[in-house]
């Protein structure tokens, strides 16, 4: 399992525009400094992010980047589907076939129930953070997520 780029520096980005402080917002060139990326993969993830509802841009020359709703109403799964989709989705088997155009396992397939099941139980945590919880310190965010973590063990039993 892998996180996509696309992923882990959007989120990062959104973290960063939640964490701003200037009314204006934050720019792409604020953002691509803060960050260590390109300009335009900046601009790329913005607009992926603007176009998933979850930033707004503010106009004019010293215009940025604002969160369009709540840190609190932002749910970290609905961003990562937006930046990347899910772990496991419809798709997956007919990517995964082989050498051949169907999947020799397609009909009886042991693994596809293991892929569906961790699907599962990272969307059941997912839905549970938003990106209020994410953005503090590494130390708070970390306790607020193993708070949550917890909770959703025990609601698991």
């Amino acid at each position: 399992m892998k996180i996509t780029a696309q992923e882990e520096y959007g989120l990062r980005i959104l973290i960063r525009i939640a964490g701003c402080k200037d009314a204006a917002g934050i720019s792409i060139p604020q953002l691509s400094e803060s960050e260590g990326l390109s300009s335009h993969y900046v601009a790329k993830l913005a607009r992926v992010l603007r176009m998933g509802g979850f930033i707004k841009s503010t106009p004019g020359n010293k215009g940025g980047y604002l969160l369009a709703k709540s840190a609190k109403d932002i749910v970290i799964k609905d961003v990562l589907t937006v930046l990347g989709g899910e772990i496991f989705d419809k798709e997956f088997c007919g990517l995964h076939t082989g050498a051949m155009r169907l999947c020799t396992n397609s009909v009886d397939c042991s693994a596809r129930s293991l892929w569906q099941m961790v699907q599962f139980v990272v969307n059941q945590l997912l839905v549970r953070i938003t990106l209020h919880d994410l953005v503090s310190n590494e130390t708070e965010s970390s306790k607020n997520l193993g708070s949550l973590l917890k909770e959703s063990l025990v609601l698991a039993e």
